[in-house]
């Protein structure tokens, strides 16, 4: 206290000795920093408490206009920045002392993208990788098509770190084997891996699958469908440290609105929950699930819920399902959750709606650990900013968010994205189409130990403009495999 007393009187007399005449209460003083990492053509959108806007065109120092009090707090944040490059800020925030603030550093770089791999298609390879990638120790990565392949019901892929691709398995369809598999794989620790197709199998309603290390491939459950199993598993699943499995299905069970079920190490399927719709329940969950050390179920249905706007569930260890949080859409809020969610160390989950939000072009959200929700990004669309996020998130060991959207960006081609810890978002990259790079990217991304990050991008055709011949994107038009340094 008496430390605080000296001080205050301290200030008050140099204050009195250096601002005589303008007196204290007229003392006012500026915030600023410097930018590194821009070009001459590159450019970073600044906001001092979410309000005043600065925009700073390539490197050197920057001052903001408006001049504040000693005692007045700054909070620096990155509002936009020229597309295809992330800008962070250090020494961001604090209060005003007794002169000009000149600490801020605002760190600019690029995001390179490269295709890895161009699918194929035909009888040699897959085409339309619509599900997520997974990465083993190695760096070697695996993912799903829903087409292409020796039979045309769809692949599992794998491309070394060499980024040699090759076809691990080519599935069959009919009443023997599953087809058209959409949903991100698992591995187990012996290399084993395990996936959902939306098809086929004995009833005709999809299956759960496994691929052994050495590429052999089994059906463990053909869905049933009808009121007691489910069917059409979209996504993918999660496992348990003791190997059971759990995923989810878009129709099937009591009211024929999906459930979500368990498949255990020993092969034996049961449905945990039926939906039921209406504004009690969730409907039709499409994205895949998430567990806690406790080994609560967490995830989404795109429909249901007190406003039929989607919904974010918990299943608990016990099985009782409850409703988190149920979307209201409009303007302040997003809708249709198609996308799962994530958790952080805190029990906070975050995830995607594909519409709605202050612009109508979807959001990302977070639920905190006590069930309070709130938009983290609304997203703007073409040209600016991304626009209806299909995927789910990733986030890294800082808490930034990653993620991907089907449309938006500088070319309507789609985009990818990060949310830093503070809340702002960037652009990271604006895909092209064409022949040379991917289009659409519908997966979630996965990050690698040095921050590299990992997609696919669906297959496409366009119409050139000279003579409206359809024309193969992306290479041959069946979708990408992409990297972001």
């Amino acid at each position: 206290m008496q430390k605080n007393l000296i001080q205050g009187a301290l200030a008050q007399l140099l204050c009195a000795a250096t601002l005589v005449l303008a007196g204290c209460n007229s003392a006012s003083y500026t915030v600023g920093g410097t930018v590194n990492g821009l070009s001459t053509d590159e450019s970073v959108t600044l906001l001092d408490n979410g309000g005043e806007a600065l925009i700073v065109s390539g490197n050197g120092g920057f001052t903001f206009a408006n001049r504040q009090a000693n005692g007045s707090t700054y909070d620096i944040t990155v509002r936009s920045q020229t597309s295809g490059i992330s800008c962070s800020v250090s020494n961001a925030s604090g209060t005003i002392g007794l002169s000009n603030v000149t600490s801020v550093a605002v760190s600019c770089s690029a995001g390179t993208e490269s295709v890895l791999y161009f699918f194929k298609g035909g009888t040699t390879d897959g085409q339309d990788p619509g599900g997520g990638l997974i990465m083993d120790g190695a760096g070697n990565l695996y993912g799903t098509t829903a087409g292409g392949g020796t039979n045309g019901y769809g692949t599992v892929f794998t491309i070394n770190a060499a980024g040699t691709e090759s076809v691990v398995y080519s599935f069959k369809g009919g009443t023997t084997d599953g087809d058209s598999p959409f949903g991100q794989l698992v591995m187990d620790s012996a290399g084993n891996l395990y996936g959902t197709t939306s098809g086929g199998g004995a009833n005709g309603d999809g299956t759960v699958f496994k691929i052994t290390a050495a590429g052999t491939e089994s059906v463990l459950h053909s869905f049933v469908g009808g009121t007691t199993d489910g069917q059409q598993p979209i996504a993918g699943l999660v496992m348990d440290s003791a190997g059971n499995l759990y995923g989810t299905t878009e129709y099937g069970g009591t009211n024929d609105d999906g459930t979500v079920f368990k498949i255990t190490a020993a092969g034996t399927e049961s449905v945990l929950h039926s939906f039921v719709g209406g504004t009690t329940d969730g409907q039709q969950p499409i994205a895949g699930l998430v567990m806690d050390s406790a080994g609560n179920l967490y995830g989404t249905t795109s429909f249901g819920g007190e406003n039929d706007d989607g919904t974010v569930f918990k299943i608990s260890a016990g099985g009782t399902a409850s409703i988190l949080y149920s979307f209201k859409g409009g303007t302040t809020d997003g809708k249709v959750p198609d996308s799962g969610v994530i958790m952080d160390g805190a029990g906070n989950l975050y995830g995607t709606t594909s519409m709605g939000g202050a612009n109508g072009d979807g959001t990302v959200y977070e639920i905190s650990a006590a069930g309070t929700e709130s938009i983290l990004h609304s997203f703007d669309g073409y040209p600016t900013d991304g626009q209806l996020p299909w995927a789910g998130l990733a986030m890294d060991n800082a808490g930034n968010l990653y993620g991907t959207t089907t449309e938006g960006g500088a070319n309507d081609d789609g985009t990818v994205f990060k949310i830093d810890a503070a809340g702002a978002e960037t652009v990271l990259y604006s895909f092209k189409g064409g022949t040379t790079d991917g289009q659409g990217p519908f997966s979630s991304l996965i990050i690698d130990g040095a921050g590299n990050l990992y997609g696919t991008t669906e297959g496409y055709s366009y119409v050139t403009p000279l003579n409206g011949t359809p024309v193969s994107g992306s290479a041959n038009g069946n979708g990408t495999v992409f990297k972001i340094n």
